[in-house]
């Protein structure tokens, strides 16, 4: 029960995140160039599209909403 509230409110968090910022773009490294003696560090940027924080915000709520199993320990 308390995992799912956890899980929930961090979904919500991060879809709230997203939403906020119309999207986060973060960069990761890439694969090194090498051209003779000079290396070259690359970076590949990456984007979360808001619609993908809209769908963590939704379902963060679901799981809030939704009833517990029963079972009380």
């Amino acid at each position: 029960m308390f995992t799912r509230k956890l899980v929930a409110v961090v979904l919500i968090a991060l879809g709230v995140v997203v939403l906020a910022y119309s999207g986060i773009v973060f960069r990761t490294p890439g694969k090194p160039l090498k051209i003779g003696s000079v290396q070259i560090a690359t970076t590949r940027s990456h984007f979360i599209p808001p619609v993908a924080g809209t769908i963590a915000f939704v379902g963060g709520i679901v799981l809030l909403l939704l009833p517990g199993s029963g079972k009380q320990g």
